[in-house]
């Protein structure tokens, strides 16, 4: 993945607030600003065909060659039923000498059904093609200037982002790396233990496993990754924002923009669209306090009147849109994904020394958003978990502070402060 420069905005948000129509927005106002761009999406076919005007639904018989529906602006649907069957009969080729020797018979490709969360794997393994210029089949045709992925609702979509490092984890607990180094030994220490050690095909499939995720987590992770959220302001839509912005930073995610969708008109006659419009706009303002100046920005787009559907309608969202910054990691203008110095936490997080003064070491884990309620820290070894409301990041510990106990956290400003003591004997004394 080194050498990656195309840019990758991931858009998300509330359920029904209108992901899929400002990440076609968004994925337009790139390609008319001159870029080659990609846009990602699982959305219904029909819907697809409907909001760019093409004749017939895109990607319905399950193809995922991009489609050119603007000039500059290639489509591909990521259908997850086709990835399962397609994946699943040519791991059934790869086994096919284990299952003759069992006597089991394959499936057929009709008898496949896509199991539970084949949908995040699909994705992101669209995203890795569409960034690898080694990637076989159509999405993997670049090079793209930028790639924008339709992704599910927030809650969802911070999972399917976290998994790479999540499953790199758990392979790395199930099967430790510095096992492999006894493979010679295995027959050995088998006849010693009195128990069959692991097959070395095991390993390998893991060490494939593990490069393939690490892929998509170098795209997930990358300086040119940014996300956007849509919400339809109100209430809820600003409860979703402060649990969102925790989430995002809590992944080292960072928010580039948040997307204020379908705003009433705040001039009506008529007295109850005129109230409808008057509590959108009250949280509008909540949404905009929370997004204070030097995080991330905040767009406006009207509610149409209607929903969204053809060139022209996606067209007049996309003039509202600014295009996302360059690739370079220093994207400029007001949506560049630059943001973020308040709403992405670079990591390593950073280590305060306050020994000589105070005799602590600060841990200083930005959380924008982040309630006390919901928030725990919970140390497990060299590791620290970490919950804010339904998001959990397991984090290694820095070196330094591996040798020290919590002594206290505090949430303030939206950051994070765990305080660390050295442990007796573990620290050379000082003068």
């Amino acid at each position: 993945m080194e050498g990656t420069r195309a840019r990758t905005v991931l858009v998300t948000g509330v359920g029904g607030g209108g992901r899929t129509t400002v990440a076609a927005a968004t994925a337009l106002a790139a390609a008319r600003s001159g870029r080659r761009t990609l846009l990602l999406s699982a959305e219904d076919p029909a819907l697809l065909g409907a909001l760019f005007g093409t004749d017939g639904p895109i990607g319905a018989d399950g193809a995922e060659a991009p489609r050119e529906v603007a000039p500059g602006l290639l489509l591909s649907r990521v259908d997850s039923g086709a990835d399962f069957r397609a994946r699943a009969v040519a791991l059934q080729e790869r086994a096919r000498s284990a299952l003759d020797l069992l006597g089991a018979e394959p499936l057929d490709d009709d008898e496949l059904a896509e199991p539970p969360g084949a949908e995040a794997f699909a994705m992101l393994r669209a995203l890795r093609a569409a960034h690898d210029a080694d990637a076989h089949g159509p999405v993997g045709e670049g090079p793209y200037d930028l790639v924008v992925a339709d992704m599910p609702p927030v809650g969802r979509a911070v999972r399917t982002l976290a998994l790479p490092e999540h499953t790199r984890r758990w392979l790395r607990r199930l099967l430790p790396p510095e096992r492999q180094a006894a493979r010679a030994l295995r027959p050995v220490l088998a006849q010693l233990a009195g128990v069959p050690m692991p097959a070395r095909s095991l390993y390998e499939a893991a060490e494939r496993l593990d490069r393939e995720l690490a892929a998509v987590q170098a795209v997930v992770e990358s300086p040119g990754t940014t996300v956007r959220l849509v919400l339809e302001p109100g209430p809820a839509a600003v409860r979703a924002l402060r649990a969102a912005r925790a989430g995002l930073a809590l992944h080292g995610l960072a928010l580039d923009a948040v997307v204020a969708n379908r705003l009433l008109p705040t001039a009506s006659p008529d007295p109850w669209l005129a109230g409808l419009a008057s509590r959108q706009q009250g949280a509008l303002k909540e949404l905009l306090g929370d997004c204070p100046a030097g995080s991330a920005a905040v767009c406006e787009l009207p509610h149409l009147g209607r929903e969204p559907q053809g060139p022209a309608d996606l067209g007049e969202l996309a003039e509202r849109i600014p295009p996302p910054g360059p690739a370079s990691g220093t994207p400029s203008g007001p949506m560049s994904g630059a943001a973020p110095s308040g709403d992405r936490a670079a990591g390593p997080w950073t280590v305060e020394d306050r020994l000589a003064d105070e005799g602590v070491l600060l841990w200083r884990l930005p959380l924008p958003g982040a309630v006390r309620e919901t928030l725990s820290l919970v140390r497990r070894g060299d590791e620290v978990v970490v919950t804010t409301g339904p998001f959990r990041r397991v984090l290694p510990l820095p070196a330094a502070l591996r040798r020290c106990s919590v002594a206290g956290a505090r949430l303030a400003d939206g950051e994070l402060t765990v305080r660390f003591e050295p442990e007796p004997g573990s620290w050379p004394e000082r003068d």
